[in-house]
């Protein structure tokens, strides 16, 4: 017996069962478009390509462009979204494999989403899955199953659409008498083409809520769809009260036993519970509701059609994604316009610097993300009529009044005018943010300390020495080019005592202190009663009374305007104007005697576009200041940080050091370097000890290309970054395109 022949004994019953291998299931491509080209859940930036499968008969009809499906990449089974069915593929057949299973029933991403999406990914330097993750929801199986719509949303009705319409003229009336140019954004929501809009804010509790309105009931009055995108929930349950008031309904459940949910506009941000939001994704996705409003979350809602795109204060730090690729609310609602023919508003009190220079025809051109807009400002009378009487309060209007408290925080002639209001109503003062920030400014003029290459903030470390915080050039020798002075000064700003300090002054009168690091948290409501309500900027409570002229404060004071004089931000001078106008709007108009104080030094230009309520006067002074020191909006930037090894590898990469066709800019000075930096920054609040030395030596620099050259630096840093991540070279490395703040 040869050993092929031998066997291992074994007892009655106990012998191991012979298992017969079983031939591999024969598998039938899709008799039409077989392979499907589908985008991974997988965020690497090298990874970032559709991959090719193929479709089987049996799945061919399930399997359609946007649904979600189950696949196997490598060694694990990930989702995906089918984004194109073909005919053909340049991977070879042997290499592809088999979808496994289409995951869900119905198309989560429309065709034209798909198409934005990957706009998007290259305006910002990302990858489509970079945004998938953002926008689709994770999937809930069970709100697919129970999810039953009702009918189409009441605004496509016909008594729907005629309501709308009523809506529409009688908001539209109003306005007229009181905006320039509104007319041209009747039209273009009445029309089917791409336009662009500004819109300058009256002041009024609830003038911008009524606008808004306004607009959507004439989109959805023309079978447009509409998306707002709103700073904060606060803001979110405002409009929610406003669209109430005019015939609309929130998506929510009917009452029905069987679970059926109606509505006309839906809300749509992060914050929502897991089913909630894909509920209302789907309702979205699927043209039953179509009204979203939400934080940023909402731009990425999945609407057809040539739609309106709004965006309520721009400027706002809240705008900004915090993942890859860090896209800018603003940046992709105006390109969703303009990709789906529609209107795109920015709307605010205090226009900023982008709007501005997008309002100027003679050197603005197209790119990704911007173009020209038109400009919507409320004429100069009803500007008058509608604001409270605004004045400031500074040491050279007090030493005419001969107040004998110049200098103190709190001067008698404010004290004695917000008594007087306070016989009649409650008064609200806005403070700083809490904590505390250090700046450094002439020891003579007060003036902060700039840097003279780069006009970016200067900081004092631990060593003594002085540098700066955008381009990190040291500074010596420094003099103060308005007095020539040549000391410096430490400016510390806080506000945690403020409260107290206020309640010797106002004695007997009650208080509320609104605050996000206060017990009580933000307040969000107060009555209609004599009391002082003191809150820092974003958390002033909302008057509720039984009439609109008890739905607003009687006098508004912004104390400690000094600090405005020491902000760092490339844009401190915008946010700042932006959150006095903020409480500022919240005051009665001069007719009903409202009035509003600006207490302490600031910027002259700041003060007077409070003062006219004309925002536009700030912003060309900072497009021109921009001008000069190639910043944004007239230069397009990107900021480059992590490891400083990486960083430099990633600057040579893209060409913005020496030698490369980025390396330098033109500007209207002459020519000067792209990169400033790179700037030395600290290691991220949430690190682990683990990754403190993969994490040390980090560094920041900022890329600067003319606006033509917008796209090309976003697919450059892309491309580099993708190689560190493929290669595997060590070091963190990020980017971000239009950012926030370049320190």
């Amino acid at each position: 017996m040869t050993n092929e022949d031998a066997e291992q004994l074994a007892l009655d019953g106990l012998a191991p069962r012979k298992r017969r291998k079983r031939a591999p299931a024969v598998k039938t491509p899709a008799a039409e478009h077989p392979i499907a080209q589908v985008v991974l859940d997988i965020q690497a930036t090298h990874l970032g390509q559709t991959f090719d499968y193929f479709v089987e008969e049996k799945y061919s009809a399930a399997a359609q462009p946007g649904v979600m499906v189950r696949v196997r990449f490598g060694g694990q089974r990930v989702n995906g979204i089918i984004w194109k069915r073909a005919d053909t593929s340049a991977t070879p057949e042997s290499s592809i494999r088999y979808i496994e299973r289409v995951v869900t029933d119905r198309v989560l991403v429309p065709e034209s989403m798909r198409d934005d999406m990957t706009r998007i990914a290259d305006a910002f330097g990302g990858t489509r899955a970079n945004i998938l993750r953002l926008a689709v929801p994770p999937r809930v199986a069970k709100v697919e199953s129970q999810l039953r719509v009702g009918n189409r949303d009441a605004a496509g009705t016909a008594a729907g659409k005629q309501r709308l319409t009523a809506v529409d003229q009688e908001i539209y009336g109003q306005l007229q008498r009181q905006y320039g140019n509104i007319n041209l954004l009747h039209d273009a929501l009445q029309g089917r083409r791409f336009q662009s809009f500004v819109f300058d804010l009256l002041p009024g509790a609830d003038h911008w809520r009524r606008c808004a309105a306004w607009m959507v009931a004439a989109a959805l009055a023309q079978n447009k769809p509409a998306v707002l995108v709103l700073p904060t929930m606060r803001e979110i349950a405002d409009m929610t009260e406003t669209l109430r008031s005019v015939g609309l309904k929130p998506f929510a459940p009917t009452g029905a036993a069987n679970g059926v949910y109606d509505g006309d506009f839906a809300v749509l941000n992060a914050q929502m519970a897991p089913a909630d939001r894909y509920r209302a994704y789907l309702a979205i996705s699927c043209g039953q509701v179509r009204c979203v409003l939400g934080t940023r979350a909402a731009m990425y809602a999945p609407v057809e059609g040539n739609a309106l795109f709004l965006i309520l204060d721009d400027v706002c730090y809240q705008d900004a994604d915090g993942m890859m690729p860090y896209a800018n609310a603003r940046g992709v609602l105006r390109l969703r316009a303009k990709s789906h023919n529609g209107v795109f508003v920015a709307m605010a009190n205090a226009r900023s610097a982008q709007s501005q220079w997008e309002t100027d025809a003679a050197h603005v051109g197209d790119t990704q993300v911007s173009g020209f807009s038109t400009p919507i400002h409320a004429l100069p009378a009803v500007t008058k009529e509608a604001s409270p009487w605004i004045r400031w309060l500074n040491r050279d209007e007090l030493a005419r009044l001969a107040d004998p408290t110049i200098g103190a925080r709190v001067p008698h002639t404010a004290v004695r005018i917000l008594s007087k209001a306070l016989e009649t109503g409650p008064v609200l003062l806005s403070i700083p943010q809490d904590g505390i920030t250090e700046a450094l400014s002439c020891s003579k003029c007060h003036r902060q300390v700039r840097c003279a290459r780069c006009t970016g903030p200067l900081e004092r470390l631990a060593d003594g020495t002085i540098r700066c915080r955008w381009c990190g050039a040291a500074t010596v020798q420094w003099s103060c080019p308005t007095c020539h002075n040549e000391r410096m000064r430490v400016v510390r700003v806080g506000a945690a005592g403020t409260a107290m300090e206020l309640a010797r002054l106002f004695r007997g009168v009650p208080m509320v202190l609104s605050t996000p690091s206060q017990p009580r948290g933000v307040v969000s409501d107060i009555g209609f009663a004599p009391q002082l309500v003191i809150a820092t900027p974003g958390a002033e409570p909302r008057v509720r009374g039984e009439s609109p002229a008890q739905c607003e404060y009687r006098a508004v004071a912004i104390l400690d305007a000094w600090t405005s004089l020491y902000a760092s931000g490339i844009d401190a001078d915008v946010d700042t104007l932006t959150g006095w106008m903020r409480a500022v709007s919240l005051c009665a108009p001069r007719t009903r005697g409202g009035q509003a104080l600006l207490i302490g030094e600031t910027d002259p230009v700041l003060a007077r576009s409070l003062m006219l309520w004309n925002s536009p006067m700030l912003a060309q002074v900072e497009v021109e200041d921009r001008a000069q020191t190639a910043l944004p909006p007239v230069f397009a930037a990107a900021c480059v940080w992590g490891r400083r090894d990486a960083v430099g590898t990633m600057l040579k990469r893209i060409g913005a050091l020496a030698g490369g066709d980025m390396a330098t800019i033109d500007t209207i000075a002459g020519t000067m370097p792209s990169v400033l930096g790179p700037v030395p920054i600290p290691q991220p609040r949430t690190i682990d000890s683990r990754e403190l030395e993969g994490t040390a030596d980090r560094v920041k620099a900022v890329v600067r290309v003319p606006q033509g050259r917008r796209a090309e630096l976003a697919l450059r840093l892309r491309s580099a970054s993708a190689r560190h991540v493929a290669s595997r070279e060590p070091g963190e490395l990020r980017f971000q395109m239009d950012p926030k703040e370049r320190i």
